[in-house]
């Protein structure tokens, strides 16, 4: 009885094991279909088809445009693994047929269905793009007669590579643009020949644009493109996205490549298998084709908020709080996304109360490169802090850029937000420290004898009295005075805000301007540049007791000519902030220059601390 109940239980597990293997192994079906995505009239081709399972009843379907010249052929291939000492086994069928294309065009091969285990699975749909066959010409009209044709010589053969067998094009999305549009620039590779190696390679350089590199395959498959009444085998060897920063023509120079091809030499040698081809390598020189985009300035009339951006955006707000206490802090977030030029919008100015202490704006970016433009978001962070109670409004912000869709400035807004500040909590002193103290008696049953001469002291004379009786009375009582004031007028200076940061604008200034110096010394430029504005825009603001929402080149000048400041210091200010923000977006400076404005602007800001200096003496 035991063992038949036994029996039982074992079969109802490899049943269960069996049946949850079919289970999975029916989940893993796959059956796929691939092919060339183009191919040229008249050549032939492979479609294949790959089962990971042993099948059968394979139905191909109607193939019009196209002739079945053999098929299918079979073939079986087996992996084992082992892992951890769990063994997985992969298997597949391959069924291939030879096809011909029968005319130029662009044909769809539905999806073929096969029989696996009583189930129907169907493959995967192709489109392939059937190209015209080459068109004969012994000139080789159409080939760039600045190219050179490369030889090899081998023997009794020459080995040639002329311009029209391989070319390298520089191709652009568009050519007539708005300034800050982005668009971009390919440089395609076209062969008819094999690839051996590549040479020295030299693209152009962007002068006057904004450059992103655009991802491009290390390893992708050539794909056959028609031009010029030829078939090519095309690859991309770069991809740019480029923002042009003026407007007018703007040209793109040519560029170089040296690439090494294998080339028929012209004589052939016997072998088992016949005579044979001999095939040289053959180094040829290339030159990309100068191009000129027209860039069309943006519409006059722009709107006062407008921050640079061309493209299509939109924005979406956030505040931390509207109700909170004195001397906390106070968060708007701004989320600009969209495509356009993302990464040289200028920030939104908010117009926060003027009690509040406003702070930089963080600036968090997350972008992807694309061929319309930098797709993503970037996300700013206003922070203050309101010092005192009451009831406050901070107006609508307004974001507006051009939009592309329409060629027309388009303006977003924020809400009003009304605040109400609650009294903040008294701040807490800190408390002096006291050590209480306890004489020490020390009594001794034994004295020393003194030896020596004696010292007298007439009795007449009295400590209490004389002049140091006082002196340790006066001496306390002016150092505790002394104290008093200092610590009064310390006290004043403290809560003077703008007094203590205006003394201490110079040490902020050099501070960031150290750090500024280690991004030169490592080549980091875009760092370099920002901590070089993050430090004069400080100075500025600090110096001049103005708040950095409200701080602008045109009231630094007026502020600097107020204040004493000639002409030709407030003039050498304005052109070092203009190079730092033109420069962090520009091609990468030489060192030279990023050091020669470093040391710009420590003299710059070293000649004013010493002008006020002087005119405070007098």
């Amino acid at each position: 009885m035991k063992q038949t109940e036994n029996r039982q239980r074992l079969l109802l597990l490899i049943v269960v094991l069996l049946t949850g293997n079919f289970a999975m192994t029916d989940a893993q079906v796959t059956f796929k279909a691939s092919a060339p995505a183009s191919v040229v009239e008249g050549e032939q081709f492979r479609l294949s088809y790959v089962l990971n399972r042993e099948g059968r009843d394979l139905r191909l379907p109607d193939i019009s445009g196209f002739d079945l010249l053999f098929g299918p052929s079979t073939s079986t291939s087996f992996s084992q693994r082992t892992i951890n000492g769990k063994t997985t086994s992969e298997s597949s069928v391959t069924y291939t047929y030879i096809l011909m294309a029968k005319k130029a065009g662009t044909f769809t091969i539905p999806a073929a269905s096969i029989t696996v285990d009583g189930s129907n699975y169907a493959s995967n749909p192709l489109t392939i793009k059937v190209l015209p066959p080459d068109e004969t010409s012994p000139e080789a009209p159409g080939a760039d007669s600045n190219q050179t044709e490369e030889r090899a010589s081998s023997g009794s053969g020459t080995a040639t590579v002329s311009a029209r067998d391989a070319f390298i094009r520089a191709i652009v999305s568009r050519d007539n643009i708005y300034e800050q549009e982005g668009f971009t620039v390919t440089f395609r590779l076209y062969t008819t020949l094999n690839v051996v190696n590549f040479g020295k390679i030299k693209f152009p350089e962007f002068e006057g644009f904004m450059v992103e590199e655009v991802d491009v395959a290390v390893n992708q498959q050539l794909q056959m493109e028609r031009y010029n009444g030829r078939n090519y085998f095309t690859a991309d060897l770069r991809k740019t996205l480029l923002f042009p920063q003026r407007s007018g023509e703007m040209t793109i120079p040519a560029g170089s490549l040296e690439m090494v091809f294998s080339v028929p030499s012209g004589r052939k040698v016997s072998s088992f298998f016949g005579p044979q081809e001999v095939m040289v390598d053959v180094k040829k020189a290339m030159n990309t084709n100068p191009l000129t985009v027209n860039v069309k300035p943006l519409p006059p009339n722009k709107p006062a908020s407008y921050s640079n951006a061309v493209g299509t955006f939109s924005l979406r707000p956030a505040i931390s709080a509207t109700e909170t206490k004195a001397n906390e802090a106070i968060t708007l977030k701004l989320e600009i996304s969209g495509t356009g030029n993302l990464k040289l919008i200028s920030n939104p100015e908010v117009a926060f109360p003027g009690n509040f202490e406003v702070y930089d704006p963080a600036v968090d970016n997350s972008f992807n490169v694309t061929t319309n433009g930098l797709t993503g978001i970037r996300t700013i962070e206003y922070m203050a802090i309101p010092r005192y109670e009451g009831d406050y409004t901070i107006p609508p912000v307004e974001f507006s850029y051009f939009d592309l869709n329409t060629n027309s400035y388009k303006i977003l807004t924020t809400p009003e937000y009304h605040l109400r500040i609650a009294k903040g909590d008294p701040g807490s002193t800190a408390a002096s420290n006291y050590v209480n103290r306890q004489d020490v008696k020390v009594e001794q049953d034994i004295r020393f004898l003194k030896t020596g001469e004696p010292t007298y002291h007439s009795r007449s004379n009295f400590f209490a009295g004389s002049l140091h009786y006082w002196l340790w009375y006066i001496i306390p009582l002016l150092l505790l005075i002394i104290y008093y004031l200092f610590n009064r007028k310390q006290a004043r200076e403290n809560a003077n805000v703008a007094l203590m940061r205006n003394r201490k604008a110079n040490k902020m200034a050099i501070r960031r301007l150290k750090t500024a110096e280690k991004f030169l010394k490592e080549h980091n430029k875009e760092r370099f540049y920002d901590e070089v504005l993050r430090a004069l825009w400080g100075y500025f603001s600090d110096k001049l007791s103005i708040p950095l929402a409200e701080l602008s080149k045109n009231n630094i000048e007026s502020e600097l000519s107020g204040h004493g400041i000639s002409d030709e210091l407030a003039a050498r200010f304005i052109h070092i902030l203009n190079s730092c923000e033109f420069a962090r977006y520009a091609p990468a400076e030489s060192n030279a220059e990023m050091d020669q404005l470093y040391h710009d602007t420590v003299a710059a800001i070293g000649e004013m601390e010493n002008r006020l200096k002087k005119k405070h003496s007098l």
